[in-house]
């Protein structure tokens, strides 16, 4: 039910409503709404038991096992949200003197050097305000250093076939031509295409590692030394940066650039279209092009560097400092869990990730690469119970939801037919990894015995299955009473 449903004529608090605004001169008459907006008028009671429902209705990670691979959706300490939510902070206004923010300004200082450490980069900028954008951020760095080089013949970004969509639209947005290389049969990229690839048309290589086949680039030494050797720039894509925190460095593995992730790995919620966090660090040669601002700690006091400071960086990417609250939760966080705290992370993720694609294998699961050992993520493919059964794998993702568990992603990496790519994360016990096999294996049986059940999922959820196409092309979004 629409919280419009609740709605009567007179219902509500007026005390508690703001006062209608003076009429506003500067805009045309034509522009000026001539009847009430139309909003429910409901009791405040009404309301809280509306949005309360409507929260209960949810999967979340608070509520269930949230496995999509790619991801890391895991738990995030309630103690980063509360201590970057203290009045110090929030009361802050983001134009006010630098003198006066010396607190805030030193935390994201601190946090700039502790990626540093982290990713093994030379420098880091903290205002690219997601994934994507730290990636378009780290794309135009490599065109701003080429361009600087007077090496303007370089149009090519290399890309495997199983990176993130987003590392060829970013590409793609600055300009460049996007060149696709193949993996391999064991999950690695293919180097006798990368060699074939590259040349003087080549600025960049970007790379996902672990990748989104779960598996850790065996070859990765290689890689960097045919793309460097043909004068690209290396970029990471630290989405699954979650594997290795604390264990290896992109930096030592010789990338030029990277983003990080803030809201998969360092305690923000992921998904829900924001907020994020995606800062990028670079390498020594890429240091003049960072985007702004950047803190600098000199004589022990705090200030920004701009356009002054850094006249060849690429601009800015947001407003002022970008989602400070993102950025102050991951502080905590890495303060909280330390350095080896981070080694257990990337320890416990991979953990358990094997022990889950070992049961899986136990109970009958194929593994798209079984001589492989899983990083933080994994994938299975159900193309032989579909063959045998029809049994498709968004059926048994559907199915997943009656048992209290949301899907791992499907049909991503699109290389591995009915795949579904998993990721436990460290935050999940063994006990509930077990729950996940045996639901697993019960949708499994079901499958043989009775595939119209799976094909019907789900059953238990407030709506059944969804046109998933007609919903992103013709979404209804506005609410017309009887």
């Amino acid at each position: 039910m629409l919280i419009f449903d609740l709605s009567q004529p007179g219902r509500g608090n007026p005390a508690l409503a703001p006062a209608a605004p003076p009429p506003a001169d500067d805009i045309p008459a034509a522009y000026l709404r001539e009847t009430p907006p139309g909003w429910p008028e409901v009791s405040e009671m009404d309301a809280v038991r509306h949005y309360t429902r409507l929260s209960q209705k949810n999967f979340s990670i608070d509520t269930h096992f949230y496995p999509l691979g790619s991801c890391t959706m895991k738990y995030n300490p309630r103690v980063a949200n509360v201590l970057a939510m203290q009045r110090e902070f929030l009361a802050r206004h983001p134009l006010a003197p630098e003198e006066t923010g010396q607190g805030v300004l030193a935390c994201l200082y601190e946090l700039q050097e502790m990626l540093k450490e982290i990713t093994g980069m030379s420098g880091v900028a903290l205002s690219p305000m997601a994934g994507a954008q730290g990636e378009f951020a780290g794309v135009a760095m490599i065109r701003a250093y080429h361009r600087a080089r007077g090496d303007e013949g370089r149009n090519e970004i290399i890309v495997p076939d199983a990176a993130h969509g987003t590392n060829p639209a970013t590409a793609a947005m600055c300009g460049y031509r996007v060149r696709e290389i193949p993996t391999d049969g064991n999950g690695d990229i293919d180097l006798d295409a990368l060699r074939a690839a590259v040349g003087p048309q080549t600025a960049g290589l970007m790379l996902t590692n672990p990748s989104t086949l779960g598996v850790f680039e065996k070859t990765i030494r290689a890689i960097q030394q045919i793309a460097h050797d043909a004068g690209a720039l290396t970029y990471y894509d630290g989405a699954n940066l979650n594997a290795i925190l604390g264990r290896v460095r992109p930096g030592d593995m010789g990338f030029d650039v990277i983003h990080v992730n803030l809201h998969k790995t360092f305690a923000t919620p992921h998904g829900g279209g924001g907020p994020g966090a995606g800062p990028v660090g670079v390498s020594e040669r890429l240091l003049p092009y960072l985007p702004l601002p950047l803190i600098a700690c000199e004589n022990a006091n705090y200030r920004l560097l701009d356009e002054r400071d850094r006249p060849h960086s690429i601009g800015r990417l947001s407003a002022n400092l970008g989602n400070v609250g993102v950025l102050l939760r991951a502080y905590v966080y890495m303060r909280m869990v330390g350095k080896e705290g981070m080694k257990r992370v990337a320890d416990i993720a991979t953990l358990n990730a094997n022990y889950l694609m070992a049961e899986l294998k136990a109970a009958g699961f194929a593994a798209a690469y079984p001589a492989r050992r899983a990083s933080h993520e994994f994938i299975i493919s159900i193309k032989e119970l579909k063959e045998r059964t029809g049994v498709s794998a968004m059926d048994v993702a559907k199915r997943l939801l009656d048992y209290g568990f949301h899907a791992p992603t499907t049909y991503f990496p699109m290389l591995v037919p009915e795949c579904l790519l998993i990721e436990p994360t460290e935050t999940e016990t063994r006990q509930t990894l077990d729950s996940f096999v045996a639901a697993m294996q019960a949708i499994r049986a079901e499958a043989e015995s009775d595939p119209a059940l799976v094909k019907g999922a789900p059953y238990t959820l407030p709506v059944r299955r969804l046109d998933d196409v007609k919903a992103a092309r013709e979404p209804d979004l506005a609410w017309r009473g009887a």
